[in-house]
């Protein structure tokens, strides 16, 4: 990795630029010159997210700023010869929505199979054909993953992999990003046998002492380390990234967060803007444990270093396992087992990170999904609120899944955000099972973050969670699942609310909330027309709404 500079991060592609002149400040609110309008959006209905002004009848655009919004008659005064002019009659207008936690780029899938498929021939089918493609001896990878959704009833394990892929080394990757499955080459390969010890944070699966093939958190890290792996180049993350944006676009995202970005996503995103084809906003959360967060703080580069399309984050530590693939860390067990989950951080190593990320300059974002971990990560942050005064930083509780009224309590009075998942009520029903309704009543709780006042984030997770705001907005309303199943229906919210956690508490949880979040004078002008108002159709039908149309800066990027 070439050594990371103010300077060069500035000012040249090759390094991490972001392309701006300055390290501006995500509170500094700039107002659009006067002058007439480029852009008027009237004839729909104009849901702004402002309180004192929640709806309208139109907005006026001016460059990539809202220069007002107000009645037709007014917005259209503002109009010149060079206006353009939508006609959104039958139509809802609603700021872009924010995601606020996903991994956008997913470029593996260049160089791997996609085995997101219905039965587990299917997978083998697929793996064998990339074993075809690959050389002798290298590894062959699944990506997308998911143990749930096989018609099979049953997951994948290492003799389904062994009958298809029997000369190649075989690694699987759950959509999770937790867990994965190997193949007996693998295990040969890594020197991991049935008497292996688990390592710490990690869990080599058995059944009657027998590997199972599935391998969780630190114990996948010895097959990374082995053999020859799928090289993706820059080129490849570059067309991810613009390939991510469009399609996230197209949903009506305007603004993501990558949360866990590498030093080669960093440079795909400068890449994809250079080239003119970078469709969202992003704000950038380097891994804890990879080398660009080094080279950042060497630099002296910090949280909200950046510019309105790419914008340095908090940095993100990972400190238990996942509540898709049933990894993580609670005080009570899954249903009809003994098994609590799996602790990848100590309480001492997230003090430490912690302290290290706040010294220069740092917010955080610890992944915690159960409500041990939860609590270990309001350990750190407490202490650190006690030796730092001034503004609150509002670190961040990544997926913070599973909750109870004394860490409601905690996460009010440190001002942290959490950033539990909205589409997993809705995609993931199958794996509630493991879970039982009575945790579920507590479980991805945005009913409950708000009762208390707590700023909650949007949040897909995507890949382990499907992105869209659509589907994101129902999962949060109606708490069913694909089956029409409901899961803690006592954490169901009015789709105003949702509105609001989509738009205008996501740009809190970025500290961006002066320039994003809500369709006010002076503010981006990302915007988003649908289909139809969610407030309107049945919610069971709020994931069928269509976006006609996405605007980012006042500029079409996705058009239906």
């Amino acid at each position: 990795m070439s050594k990371i500079s103010r300077r060069r991060f500035l000012g040249s592609s090759a390094a991490l630029p972001l392309g701006v002149g300055t390290a501006s400040s995500a509170a500094a609110q700039d107002r659009p010159s006067t002058g007439s309008a480029s852009l008027i959006i009237d004839g729909g209905r104009v849901l702004t997210m402002d309180p004192h002004n929640p709806v309208v009848e139109a907005v006026a655009v001016l460059g990539d700023r809202i220069l007002a919004v107000g009645t037709s008659e007014d917005m259209l005064s503002l109009a010149s010869t060079g206006t353009e002019r939508i006609d959104a009659t039958g139509m809802t207008v609603t700021p872009g929505f924010i995601d606020s936690h996903s991994h956008p780029l997913f470029a593996e899938e260049a160089v791997g199979a996609n085995v997101n498929l219905p039965r587990i021939s299917d997978v083998q089918d697929a793996l064998a054909s990339q074993a075809s493609r690959t050389p002798p001896g290298h590894w062959v990878r699944g990506v997308m993953y998911d143990d749930t959704k096989f018609e099979d009833e049953r997951p994948l394990d290492v003799n389904d992999i062994d009958h298809a892929v029997p000369d190649h080394p075989v690694y699987v990757g759950h959509r999770g990003g937790h867990t994965g499955v190997v193949n007996s080459m693998a295990f040969e390969m890594a020197g991991v046998t049935n008497d292996t010890p688990d390592p710490a944070g990690g869990r080599f699966f058995r059944e009657n002492g027998e590997l199972t093939g599935k391998v969780a958190e630190h114990a996948r890290e010895v097959f990374f380390e082995v053999g020859t792996w799928p090289v993706i180049d820059r080129a490849v993350r570059q067309q991810a990234a613009t390939i991510a944006s469009k399609n996230m676009s197209a949903s009506g995202l305007t603004s993501t967060t990558d949360a866990y970005g590498a030093y080669d996503d960093l440079v795909a995103y400068q890449d994809a803007r250079d080239a003119g084809e970078l469709y969202f906003r992003i704000s950038f959360m380097p891994g804890g444990n990879n080398a660009v967060y080094e080279g950042l703080k060497t630099a002296g580069i910090s949280s909200g270093f950046g510019d309105d399309m790419i914008r340095i984050a908090a940095v993100k530590f990972s400190a238990d396992g996942s509540a898709s693939e049933r990894t993580m860390y609670m005080s009570t067990p899954f249903e009809g087992t003994d098994d609590h989950g799996i602790l990848t951080m100590s309480q001492e190593e997230i003090y430490d990170a912690v302290d290290d990320a706040v010294a220069h300059g740092f917010r955080v974002g610890i992944h915690a999904n159960g409500d041990l971990t939860i609590a270990m990560v309001l350990n750190a942050y407490e202490r650190s609120l006690r030796n730092h005064s001034g503004l609150n930083p509002r670190h961040r509780i990544e997926h913070c899944s599973l909750i109870n009224p004394e860490l409601l309590t905690r996460i009010k009075d440190a001002g942290v955000v959490p950033t539990p998942f909205y589409t997993y009520a809705h995609y993931h029903g199958n794996k509630w099972v493991d879970y039982g309704e009575e945790k579920m009543e507590s479980m991805f709780a945005h009913r409950s973050f708000l009762d208390y006042g707590i700023p909650v984030a949007p949040a897909s997770d995507y890949t382990p969670g499907p992105y869209e705001p659509m589907m994101a907005l129902q999962s949060m309303v109606t708490r069913k699942d694909v089956r029409g199943r409901v899961w803690g229906p006592s954490q169901r919210i009015s789709v105003t609310e949702a509105l609001r956690i989509c738009t205008v508490h996501g740009a809190y949880a970025s500290f961006e909330e002066n320039i994003k979040g809500s369709l006010q004078a002076g503010k981006l002008a990302d915007i988003v027309i649908l289909g139809d108002d969610p407030h309107d159709v049945d919610p069971d039908g709020i994931v069928d709404i269509s976006i006609v149309r996405t605007f980012l800066g006042g500029r079409t990027v996705h058009e239906a």
